[in-house]
């Protein structure tokens, strides 16, 4: 079995375990998140349709039980979601990072506060349009930052954005001139692609936060870097203190903690 059939049929089967496991999209907005650590609970947003609907149905399928925190940064976020994680699986499921992946749902008005719940995904060099994992979430810790370090982030948010969508135009130019066998010089490839950025950029102003987002930035922190470009689609209500305690774990050089901080059960929840 090659590997691209490989991978699509580790991907179906991934969909199947959650499909028949799950009894539908559960009606609501509450998740809570039961660790070895103790007790996260969170809202999920109403304005990020799709990843809520994912979130409710993996959660309801028992998707996430048993599964580990495998990337944690002091000051910056935990990271879950990863099936290998889960030990007993007795399978190799796919990296949900790169093959179950869903479109991204980007709202200037949810941002990286300290307690965001966002999808993970993999880098703008291959993959320009930004979609999220399907399965893999990190909640944010962040720190407080001064004005220079907001302006700086802004700067960083735009030249991200500019890159993805260089490299989405790039994309969509080679692939359309390899279905019409048209040859392109390198030269006039750069020229259609810089048409399009040209086009892009006047249409499209500069990414800014508002006064909100660098008041809650300023007070009680965040990783607003992150903004405008991974879907944030939910937030922590109760348990701040416990994504602090796994933040603060001792990590090996590759921020895998050293030892295991489980998710023992994920349940949608009254509010």
């Amino acid at each position: 079995m090659n590997m691209r059939i490989k991978q699509v049929f580790n991907t179906i089967l991934l969909l199947l375990l959650i499909s028949c496991k799950a009894p539908g999209d559960a009606e609501g907005s509450y998740v809570l998140i039961k660790t070895t650590l103790g007790d996260i609970k969170v809202m999920l947003y109403d304005q990020t349709p799709l990843h809520k609907s994912n979130f409710i149905k993996l959660v309801n399928s028992g998707f996430y039980d048993d599964i580990s925190f495998h990337r944690v940064i002091k000051d910056f976020m935990i990271q879950a979601g990863d099936p290998n994680t889960r030990k007993d699986r007795g399978k190799t499921l796919p990296d949900s990072l790169q093959s179950y992946t869903l479109p991204a749902e980007f709202n200037p008005a949810l941002y990286h506060k300290k307690g965001a719940l966002a999808a993970a995904r993999q880098g703008n060099n291959v993959n320009p349009s930004m979609r999220s994992s399907g399965t893999q979430f990190y909640i944010v810790q962040g720190t407080r930052l001064n004005e220079q370090e907001l302006n700086a982030a802004e700067i960083m948010i735009n030249n991200q954005i500019r890159q993805s969508y260089f490299l989405k135009f790039l994309h969509e130019i080679s692939d359309s001139v390899n279905k019409t066998g048209i040859s392109l010089s390198d030269s006039e490839l750069q020229e259609k692609v810089s048409e399009k950025m040209f086009s892009y950029l006047n249409s499209k102003g500069d990414y800014k936060f508002t006064d909100e987002q660098r008041n809650v930035y300023s007070t009680i922190g965040g990783v607003p870097r992150l903004d405008g470009t991974y879907t944030v689609f939910g937030e922590v209500v109760e348990g701040l203190d416990i994504v602090d305690r796994i933040a603060g774990v001792p990590t090996d050089n590759s921020d895998k903690p050293l030892t295991v901080v489980k998710i023992l059960q994920m349940k949608v929840v009254p509010r």
